[in-house]
């Protein structure tokens, strides 16, 4: 899970630096509005719309930007109508790709994408090549030095966690749930006055493809051209890269 945890680390930082330059509000955006749109404008009996809106609130998004992609998302406003589409592939050194995009034409996000892909050691793959090697999870980071580990397993699991993970390797805890549950455990965690670092739900990988040295610069740099795509809203992959190399790909 290692692998998992220090990406997911990177994005959460990159998300800050994006917002920034006001690219990460967009996608938030799309996605509020996406998500308003199936499952109605009430966050507390729609979780991806909570998700979403915890995550603008993350990066400072005006309350108001929040307010207008909920109506757009309902009708009550008018506003663009985005379609959810995912893209299978690989990376290099065979690394399986997710690729989860909102638009609104299908025909330029999928030639956008496998442009990006060809042009960065990877290709496009047909429906079904690759998404069985993931599961849709509610994932949730809490530093080591918040709290110790037989106090915090106590708690996300009466709170109905399904697992939580101790790599001697990482600086934080990481707690596994069902993506309906992830609010549930989030919150019962901080209501105990710990910190929680990452929360979200993701694509985790059933297994690592471990890569280095140049292969691994060559996938940090396919997965930031994917993520700096406008239509493009999350990029999974299931690669494993040692710290050193993760640190040196990554620029961090």
């Amino acid at each position: 899970m290692s692998g998992h945890s220090k990406w997911s680390q990177i994005k959460h930082k990159k998300a800050s630096t994006d917002a920034k330059r006001g690219k990460i509000f967009t996608k938030i955006v799309k996605e509020i509005s996406v998500a308003a749109r199936t499952g109605g404008g009430d966050p507390e009996g729609n979780p991806r719309l909570r998700t979403a809106i915890e995550k603008a609130k993350e990066v400072n998004m005006p309350y108001d930007n929040i307010k207008k992609a909920i109506m757009k998302g309902t009708g009550e406003l008018p506003g663009t109508t985005y379609e959810e589409v995912i893209y299978e592939g690989y990376g290099p050194g065979g690394v399986a790709l997710l690729i989860e995009t909102l638009t609104d034409n299908k025909n330029r996000t999928v030639s956008e994408v496998r442009h990006i892909l060809s042009k960065n050691g990877g290709s496009l793959g047909e429906a079904g090549c690759v998404a069985w090697m993931f599961e849709k999870k509610g994932y949730i980071l809490v530093e080591k030095s918040k709290v110790d580990e037989d106090t915090l397993m106590s708690i996300v699991l009466d709170a109905g966690a399904e697992d939580m993970k101790n790599d001697p390797k990482e600086d934080n805890y990481e707690i596994i749930t069902s993506p309906e549950n992830l609010n549930t455990v989030k919150e019962t965690i901080e209501k105990q006055d710990i910190t929680v670092s990452l929360s979200e739900i993701t694509m985790l990988p059933k297994s690592y493809v471990p890569i280095e040295g140049s292969t691994a610069e060559q996938m940090v740099r396919l997965i930031d051209a994917l993520e700096d795509n406008d239509d493009v809203q999350n990029v999974y992959a299931n690669f494993d890269i040692p710290e050193e190399a993760m640190a040196t790909a990554s620029g961090k």
